[in-house]
């Protein structure tokens, strides 16, 4: 019995929570100290640890401006913590266990697996070295494009940061940005190599390691899984979809898309339908969109990236089966079915599990701060609540006002939504066993 409990408590899940509440930690020490902020103070301990789980949680909320708050070295913090996050601690691990060319133990590759949420343990070791290349080479290109476009509006060296300071960001999914006074990306709307570079790290760090890997031997295997042809078609979906209905919404909306020129009106609805999917970073400014622009990227955001990616969400085969769920219903059919393959029931199970966590957390995260942020506005609060839970980073101006208690909810919902509310609730859960007997079955009546 004493093995079993102590067992317990080295679950996948419970070891992915406790390291990235150490990384956080660790994030938020490292930026309280003086030599962290350009005043020479570092931040207080609450707005450190803020940042810290924005930056590891990949989610780009931010209390202060990262451009002109921090110093090099808290800059370099934030960076290493997007990193971690994005790929994952254990990834990160793993990176060292290699160059100390050290043998992956059985339990570390079951926290792999349960870390890019893999359908087996087989390969998961070979995947985790793919990431790591992937990764590399994206944020290289990625980052030489964006030096290249900024280095004709600022000095060499800074444009070479920023570019890779931007690539790092907006590949993991995180939204921060150098460009001071929390104007984001919002002087780029315009510009095409900056929007369509940054757009393509953003989808790319959003369908997930798997689909990448699946895609790169895609030449020689010639044929994909069913979790990649949803993860693909999804992800098409809800980009074009939703930057068409950016485009209709804020056509003639003065201070958006309206001043633009067409090209202009175009780049920005397709970054901020793309950004909304858990990037955080805008061309937009989002105080000034129609609140039913607003409302559309809520739902954009609740669904958020793709599993085992460096977004967060519901995620896009949780979204898919829920509506294949319901379309079976709808048609009387008793199964689901994607591209002639069936849908687990077990799956459909999960989905509405996720589903419902989710909005659970975004409700009472909205109650919370209802209360604690008096005079702002109902819009404001759940775009800021599914912002965080989503870890996407988008913001109508209220982080930066947060109350002490609603930095403290909105931590938590960026931890939350980070590891996944299922996740984090199997780690929290002390004694998990399954049912070994079934009662008698009743029928109730539904709808």
């Amino acid at each position: 019995m004493v093995h079993s409990k102590s067992s317990h408590f080295m679950d996948p899940p419970k070891i992915l929570a406790g390291g990235f509440a150490l990384v956080i930690l660790l994030g938020a020490y490292l930026l309280t100290l003086p030599v962290a902020t350009a005043d020479g103070e570092g931040l207080s301990f609450l707005d450190a640890l803020f940042t810290a789980t924005s930056a590891t949680c990949v989610t780009g909320l931010v209390v202060v401006d990262t451009g002109s708050t921090f110093t090099l070295f808290g800059q370099l913090v934030i960076l290493s913590l997007i990193q971690i996050g994005g790929l994952g601690f254990m990834s990160v691990a793993t990176l060292f266990a290699f160059l100390l060319r050290r043998k992956i133990s059985l339990k570390e590759r079951l926290i792999l697996r349960e870390a890019f949420n893999s359908l087996a343990i087989e390969g998961i070791v070979k995947l985790v070295r793919r990431v790591l290349l992937f990764t590399l080479v994206c944020e290289f290109i990625g980052g030489t494009l964006l030096a290249i476009r900024f280095s004709f509006d600022m000095p060499a060296a800074k444009a070479i940061y920023f570019g890779f300071f931007h690539a790092i960001s907006n590949f993991n999914n995180a939204g921060f940005d150098l460009m001071g006074d929390y104007r984001s990306l919002t002087g780029y709307v315009n510009d095409p190599v900056v929007v369509l570079v940054v757009c393509s790290l953003i989808i790319l760090g959003g369908i997930g390691f798997v689909v990448m890997n699946e895609l790169y031997e895609y030449r020689q295997k010639k044929q994909l899984s069913l979790h990649t042809k949803i993860v693909l078609v999804t992800t098409f979906l809800l980009v074009s979809v939703g930057a068409i209905l950016i485009f209709l919404l804020e056509l003639h909306n003065p201070k958006t898309l309206q001043p633009l020129s067409w090209p202009g009106k175009f780049l920005g609805s397709l970054y901020q339908s793309v950004t909304a999917r858990t990037a955080g970073s805008n061309t937009l400014n989002i105080a000034d969109l129609t609140d039913t622009t607003l409302f559309l990227i809520i739902f954009l955001m609740f669904i958020g990236a793709s599993p085992g990616s460096t977004g967060g969400g519901i995620k896009t085969t949780t979204f898919a089966t829920l509506v294949g769920a319901v379309i079976s219903q709808i048609k009387g059919k008793e199964e689901v079915v994607f591209f002639e393959r069936r849908i687990d029931y077990k799956l459909i199970y999960k989905s509405l599990t996720i589903i419902l966590s989710s909005l659970s957390v975004i409700v009472i995260v909205t109650m919370i701060l209802t209360i604690t942020e008096t005079g702002k506005g109902f819009l404001m609060i759940v775009f800021e609540a599914t912002s965080a839970f989503a870890t996407t980073g988008l913001s109508m101006g209220l982080t930066p006002d947060l109350t002490p208690i609603g930095k403290a909810v909105i931590i938590f919902a960026m931890f939350a939504g980070r590891l996944g509310p299922l996740t984090l609730a199997i780690a929290l859960t002390l004694n998990r066993q399954p049912d070994r007997f079934r009662y008698t079955e009743e029928k109730i009546m539904i709808g």
